[in-house]
C-alpha cells in the first residue's frame, strides 16, 4: 500500500493495512527484502544490510509498523539475504579493488579460473551461462549461484561469519520475530560435491541458532531449502538448526495429483519425508514471489506439469511456471477451495501469498517474475485503491485482464459479498485455528479403492480429524475402513452437521466435484458429558497480549460458542448450535461490540451483538463472584505464567461495568470495523456520570438489542419521532442511541438509552395481584358472588364480553378503571403515530395485495406452528400430546383450506364495496411481551396535543386495518351499536372508543364494537366476501375464533379453525413470556 502517492509500497501504507490482515487471520507476516538496493532483484540483490530501503520508509516507519503489528497479534518476518550481496555493494567494491588474499579480497569467492565447482548447476538458466563472471576491475572470476549482479559471500572467512551475526543482531534486536534465511543450501562451494547441503553449511548453521537462542527468545530461523525432502529436513539438525524450512517438493505435486486426478504423489512425497524434531515444523504453501518451482520433480514430471499448466512458453521461466494461483487452475473456484483445503490440512504451517485470498490474476507478459508481483487489489478505485499517484508511475502495472480486472476483483468488493473467495479464506483459517491437529497432529494416509479421492487422519492428543478429498472434477463415492475408530461421530467442521456413527461396514461417502471435507471423529456424549458442558466453565485462553484479543476472531470463536448458548437473551436455544462466528468487531474505548452470526444446524442463521470488555484479574476475580455468568473467558498472556491476567466479560452485568456503554455514548464517537461503522449518538445531555455509575437504575435504563434485526429499531424510531412531535406523550423519554452502518445500507440499531421510568410491575402482575384482592375481598364480603351462567361452547372472548354481576364489579371497579385508562392512552399514542408523515408513520394505502399478505403470513405461521408441534410433541407433558392429536391429521393446511372455503364462510353475491381506503403503523411494541406498568398519576395522565390535532383533522384510526373488511361486510347488514361489555377487556376497549369520541373521530365507540366479541345473545351477522377474487378476505373476516366453528357442517373444519386460533395464540404466548431486562 503507497501512502504518499510516489508509486511504490511503504510501511506507513502496510501499517494502515494491519487490520485486514488481522481480520483475515494472519498470524505472522513474511515481508520480502526490505533493505536497500539497487532492485535489479526486487531486493534479493541488498547494498546494505541494516537499514531500510528509502522507498519504503524509514528505520523510524518500520518500528512503528512492527509495534502495531505485535498489538494485533501478528508476527513479523524478513529476509536475511545470507549467501549473496549486490555488486555495488561497499563490501563487494572493497574487496574487488583490494590485492589478492587480502581479508578483504576474501570476503567473496574468486577464481583465476572458470573451471572450479564444475558440478554445480546453473540455477538461472534463462538468464546465465555459468556460475562464474569475470571482472575487470579485480581481474579474476567470482562465483554467484544467481545473476552475474549477485556476488556469492565467502564463508570460508570467520570475518563473513562475524559480520553477519552482527546484522542477524541488528534485526532481531530491533524486534523482528523471524528471519528467512534465503538461498541457504549454497553458502559452501567444494570440489567434486554440487555445491549444496554441504556439511560446512549445517556446522554455520548450528553456530548461528547458538548465537540466536543466547541472545534472544522467542525468535525463529526459517531455511530456504530448495531440496528432496531428505535433503531439506538436515536444515532442521537435530532441533538445532532452523525452527522452520520450507517444503518446496510437496507443490507441484499437490498441483499434479489435481491435474492428474490421482493421489499418488501427494502420498508418494509424504512418504519421502522424514520425522522432524519435536522443535521444528515445515512451512508449506501453493505459490509464492517466485516461480512454481519444478526443480525437485523428474524430468517426465517437469514436462507433464509444462503441458499442464503452462501451455505458452511466456508461462515459463528458469525450471518453472510463473503463474499465480487462480490462472493456473483456470479460475476455477472449487479448484481454489480443493487446493486451499489440502494447504490447510496437510502437515506443516501454511503459506498464503498476498492476492490468492482474492484469486488475483497475474500479467505473464511483464519480465522475469514481476507477472506475479503486481500490485494488491484493494478496491475498483484508481490504480486497485493501491496508491493516488499517477498510473504510469506505478512500480508495477495493475491487473487490467478482463477476467481479473481490479475493478471487479478487489478485496473491497468482497469484503461486502460473505460468498466471496476472502470470506471463504477468513472462515476456513478461523476454522482451522480451533484444532492443534492440523498443525502439530501426526497423519495417517487410508487407501480406499478409489484413487481420486485422497483421503487422512490427522490425530493430536484427543483430537481425530478426518480429511476427505475428490481430486477428480467428476463426482465420486468412497468406501473408507475406519473400523478402529467404531462408534465415533463424524461431526463435518463445516456445517457442524453430525453424520451416522461408524460401524462395522466400510463408511460410504459420495462427494461432489473438488469437494473436500473435515470431520471431526467424535465419541458418543454420556450424560455425564452433556452435563458437564451445561455448566459453563470460562475457559482460560492464551494471547500475545491484551490488545490484540478483539482482533484474533479465533480466541473469541473459541470462547463464545458455550458461553452464549447459557445466556437467558439467547432466543435460540432449543436449536443444535453448530457454530459461532464473529463477524465484525469495533472497539468503543473500553467497548467492544462483537457482532457474531450463530449457525444452526437447520434454519436461518441469527445476528446478535455481544458487548465485551476486560478488566484485571484482581478485579476479575470479584466479578466472578457478584455474576459469574458474565465471565466469557479468562486470558492468559503468552510466555507469563499459568494464571489468568485479565477476564473478559459481558460489561452489561451491572451498572458500575456499564458505565463503559454510558461512556461511549457521551463521547460520541465513531468506530469503523471491517463491515461497518458503529455511532454513537445523544440526544441530551446525561446526568452526572459518576453518580449515573453508581445509581444506574434510578436515573437512566440502557436497551442492549442482543438479536439484530434489519434497519432501525421501531422503538429508536418511533421514539425519535415522539421526542421532537410529541415530547408530553407517556413514554420514557429517548436519550441517546448506538447503531450499526455497513456501506450505504440503513443502520442497525444495537443499543438505546432512556430516561428510567419507575415501574410497579407488568401488567399481568397487576392483574394476577387484583384478581388476587377480588377473590380475598369477595370471600371476606360474606356476600354471594358466583359467576353468570357459562353459554354453552363459550369461547374466553365470548366470556369477556359478558357483563360480570354488579358485586363483582364493586370489588373489580379499581382493576377496571385501570383498563380503561390504559386503553385510553393506548389510542392516544397511536393517534399520534398516524399524524406523522416521516416513511413509515401516518396513512398508506391498503390494497388487496395488502390483504392477501396479511393471508400468507398467517399460512406461514401455522405450518411453521405445526411442524414446531411435531417435532417437540416426543417432549412435551402427556396433556399437551393429547391437544396436539386433536389437529387435524395429514395435511392440516389443506384441511385449513377446505374449511375456510366450506359454504359457512362465503356468500352468494360476492361484496361489490371496495376495501377500506387506509392503514397506519402500529407500535407494536405497546402489544407484545409483559407490558410495566408505571404510576397512574401526573406522568401517566398528561394529555397528548398533537394526537388530538391529528384527530380533529380526520386522521382515521390506525388499529383497526386489519378488522376493516370485515367490518366494512357487516356494516350494512346490521345496524351498528356500542354492546354492553364486561369484563377489564371491554373497559379497555371502551376507554381506546372515548378517546377517539373525545377527539372528534366520529364512531369512534362504533369501530371498536365491531372490533369487540360479541356477547353470546347477539345474533349472528351473515357474512360477506368477494368470490374467487381475493382468498384472504375468506380468512380475515374468519379470524375470530368464537366464529370459525358456529355452523360448520364438518368436524374438520372446527379441527382448521383450531388451528388458527392455535397458531395465533401460539406466537402471542410466545411472545409475551419472552424474559425483558433493563440491559437488554
Amino acid at each position: 500500500m503507497d501512502s504518499n502517492g510516489d508509486g511504490i509500497g511503504d510501511f506507513r501504507g502496510l501499517t494502515e493495512k494491519l487490520d485486514y490482515l488481522q481480520d483475515l487471520g494472519v498470524s505472522a507476516l513474511w515481508l520480502l527484502p526490505i533493505c536497500p538496493s539497487p532492485g535489479r532483484d526486487d531486493g534479493y540483490d541488498i547494498s546494505d544490510y541494516t537499514d531500510v530501503h528509502p522507498d519504503v520508509g524509514t528505520i523510524d516507519d518500520f518500528k512503528i509498523f512492527l509495534d502495531e503489528a505485535h498489538r494485533r497479534g501478528i508476527r513479523v518476518i524478513t529476509e536475511l539475504v545470507l549467501n549473496h550481496t549486490s555488486d555495488q555493494h561497499p563490501w563487494f567494491q572493497r574487496a574487488r579493488r583490494a590485492p589478492p588474499g587480502s581479508p578483504e579480497r576474501n570476503f567473496y569467492v574468486w577464481s583465476d579460473t572458470p573451471e572450479h565447482y564444475k558440478e554445480a548447476r546453473i540455477i538461472f538458466k534463462d538468464f546465465e551461462p555459468s556460475n562464474w563472471s569475470w571482472d575487470p576491475i579485480a581481474k579474476q572470476y567470482y562465483w554467484h549461484r544467481f545473476f552475474a549482479h549477485q556476488p556469492d559471500l565467502n564463508f570460508d572467512s570467520l570475518a563473513v561469519h562475524d559480520t553477519m551475526l552482527g546484522v542477524v543482531d541488528f534485526w532481531f534486536g530491533l524486534g523482528v520475530d523471524g528471519l528467512r534465511l534465503d538461498a541457504v543450501p549454497y553458502l559452501y562451494e567444494r570440489d567434486g560435491t554440487n555445491c549444496e547441503n554441504l556439511t560446512e553449511t549445517h556446522a554455520f548453521l548450528k553456530k548461528l541458532r547458538a548465537h540466536v537462542d543466547q541472545r534472544f527468545q522467542d525468535r525463529m530461523l526459517l531455511a530456504e531449502a530448495n531440496q528432496w525432502p531428505e535433503d531439506a529436513a538436515q536444515y532442521f539438525g537435530s532441533g538445532d538448526e532452523c525452527h522452520m524450512n520450507f517444503h518446496f517438493p510437496i507443490m507441484p505435486r499437490i498441483f499434479m495429483s489435481m491435474h492428474m486426478e490421482d493421489r499418488l504423489p501427494i502420498i508418494d512425497i509424504l512418504a519421502q519425508t522424514p520425522q522432524l524434531p519435536p522443535n521444528c515444523q515445515w512451512a508449506i504453501f501453493l505459490r509464492n514471489h517466485d516461480e512454481l518451482t519444478l526443480e525437485m520433480v523428474t524430468d517426465e514430471e517437469r514436462d507433464y506439469m509444462y503441458r499442464a499448466f503452462a501451455q505458452e512458453q511466456a508461462m515459463r521461466i528458469n525450471l518453472g511456471i510463473r503463474r499465480r494461483l487462480a490462472p493456473l487452475v483456470g479460475n476455477d473456484r472449487r479448484a481454489m477451495g480443493l487446493m486451499n483445503g489440502l494447504l490447510f490440512s496437510l502437515p506443516g504451517t501454511p503459506v498464503l501469498y498476498y492476492g490468492d485470498e482474492i484469486g488475483m490474476g497475474d500479467n505473464v507478459f511483464l519480465g522475469d517474475r514481476n507477472g506475479v508481483r503486481t500490485p494488491m487489489q484493494w478496491s475498483a478505485d484508481r490504480n486497485a485503491g493501491f496508491s493516488r499517484c499517477n498510473p504510469q508511475r506505478l512500480v508495477l502495472p495493475i491487473i487490467i485482464d478482463p477476467e481479473y480486472h481490479y475493478e471487479s476483483l478487489n478485496v473491497e468488493a468482497q469484503q461486502q459479498n460473505p460468498n466471496s473467495l476472502l470470506w471463504w479464506t477468513k472462515k476456513i483459517l478461523a476454522l482451522r485455528k480451533r484444532f492443534h491437529a492440523f498443525g502439530r497432529g501426526s497423519i495417517e494416509f487410508l487407501s480406499p479403492d478409489n484413487p481420486h479421492v485422497l483421503a487422512f487422519i490427522r490425530s493430536h492428543e484427543d483430537e481425530i480429524i478426518l480429511c476427505v478429498a475428490n481430486l477428480s472434477r467428476r463426482v465420486q463415492y468412497v468406501e473408507l475402513n475406519l473400523a478402529k475408530y467404531k462408534g465415533s461421530i463424524p461431526l463435518e467442521l463445516f456445517g457442524q452437521t453430525r453424520f451416522p456413527a461408524i460401524g462395522d461396514l466400510p463408511y460410504l461417502l459420495t462427494l461432489g466435484t473438488y469437494e473436500f471435507y473435515w470431520f471431526s471423529l467424535e465419541a458418543p456424549r454420556s450424560a455425564e458429558d452433556v452435563a458437564r458442558e451445561a455448566a459453563y466453565q470460562p475457559p482460560v485462553l492464551e494471547t500475545s497480549s491484551i490488545e490484540a484479543v478483539f482482533g484474533d476472531r479465533t480466541i473469541l470463536e473459541t470462547a463464545l460458542p458455550a458461553w452464549i448458548e447459557g445466556r437467558r437473551w439467547f432466543t435460540s436455544r432449543d436449536r443444535e448450535l453448530t457454530d459461532i462466528r464473529v463477524r465484525d468487531v469495533v472497539s468503543l474505548d473500553a467497548l467492544h461490540l462483537a457482532l457474531v452470526r450463530a449457525v444452526f444446524t437447520f434454519g436461518e442463521p441469527e445476528d446478535y451483538i455481544v458487548p465485551l470488555a476486560v478488566d484485571t484479574a484482581e478485579r476479575g476475580a470479584l466479578l466472578r463472584e457478584r455474576a459469574p455468568q458474565a465471565i466469557v473467558a479468562g486470558l492468559r498472556i503468552a510466555g507469563r505464567g499459568e494464571d489468568p491476567a485479565a477476564w473478559l466479560f459481558d460489561p452489561l452485568v451491572d451498572a458500575g461495568s456499564a458505565s463503559v456503554a454510558l461512556e461511549a455514548l457521551r463521547s460520541g464517537k465513531t468506530a469503523r470495523g471491517t463491515m461497518g461503522v458503529v455511532s454513537t449518538s445523544l440526544r441530551r445531555e446525561l446526568p452526572d456520570h459518576r453518580y449515573a455509575a453508581v445509581s444506574f437504575g434510578d436515573q437512566l435504563l440502557l436497551k442492549v438489542y442482543r438479536r439484530l434485526g434489519e434497519g432501525i429499531s421501531p422503538e429508536l424510531e418511533l421514539g425519535r419521532y415522539l421526542s421532537e412531535h410529541a415530547p408530553q406523550a407517556p413514554v420514557p423519554p429517548l436519550l441517546g442511541s448506538i447503531e450499526h452502518r455497513t456501506g450505504r445500507g440503513e443502520p442497525v440499531t444495537l443499543a438505546t438509552l432512556h430516561g428510567f421510568v419507575i415501574s410497579e410491575g407488568t401488567a399481568w402482575q397487576f392483574i394476577r395481584e387484583e384478581l388476587r384482592r377480588f377473590y380475598e375481598n369477595a370471600l371476606a364480603s360474606g356476600r354471594e358472588v358466583r359467576p353468570p351462567p357459562r353459554p354453552p361452547q363459550a369461547r374466553l372472548l365470548d366470556l369477556a364480553a359478558m357483563e360480570a354481576p354488579p358485586i363483582a364489579r364493586e370489588l373489580f371497579a379499581s382493576t377496571l378503571a385501570a383498563a380503561r385508562l390504559l386503553g385510553k392512552r393506548t389510542a392516544e399514542l397511536h393517534l399520534a403515530f398516524a399524524a406523522g408523515t416521516q416513511e413509515g408513520l401516518g396513512l398508506d394505502p391498503y390494497s388487496a395485495l395488502d390483504q392477501r399478505s396479511v393471508y400468507q403470513t398467517k399460512r406461514n405461521l401455522t405450518g411453521r406452528v405445526l411442524r414446531e408441534l411435531r417435532l417437540r410433541a416426543p417432549k412435551m407433558p402427556p396433556k399437551m400430546v393429547e391437544l396436539s392429536q386433536q389437529l387435524p391429521r395429514g395435511r392440516p393446511l389443506q384441511a385449513l383450506r377446505a374449511a375456510l372455503a366450506a359454504p359457512a364462510h362465503r356468500t352468494e353475491v360476492p361484496d361489490p364495496r371496495p376495501l377500506p381506503s387506509g392503514k397506519a403503523a402500529l407500535h407494536r411494541q405497546g402489544f407484545r411481551g409483559p407490558r410495566l406498568r408505571g404510576r397512574f398519576g401526573k406522568a401517566a395522565s398528561r394529555a397528548t396535543p398533537q394526537a388530538r390535532g391529528a384527530a380533529r383533522r380526520g386522521l382515521d384510526d390506525p388499529l383497526l386495518r386489519v378488522r376493516r373488511a370485515d367490518r366494512a361486510a357487516r356494516r350494512g347488514h346490521r345496524p351498528c351499536r356500542r354492546p354492553q361489555r364486561g369484563g377489564a377487556v371491554g373497559e379497555a376497549l371502551d376507554g381506546m372508543g372515548a378517546v377517539l369520541d373525545a377527539v372528534g373521530l366520529s364512531g369512534g365507540h362504533r369501530r371498536l364494537a365491531d372490533h369487540a366479541p360479541r356477547a353470546s345473545g347477539d345474533r349472528a351477522a351473515p357474512r360477506h366476501a368477494a368470490a374467487g377474487a381475493h382468498p384472504g378476505r375468506r380468512l380475515q373476516r374468519a379470524r375470530p375464533a368464537h366464529r370459525l366453528g358456529d355452523d360448520r357442517p364438518a368436524q374438520h373444519q372446527r379441527d382448521a379453525g383450531e388451528v388458527i386460533a392455535a397458531a395465533v395464540a401460539t406466537r402471542s404466548i410466545v411472545q409475551r413470556t419472552a424474559p425483558t431486562s433493563p440491559m437488554r
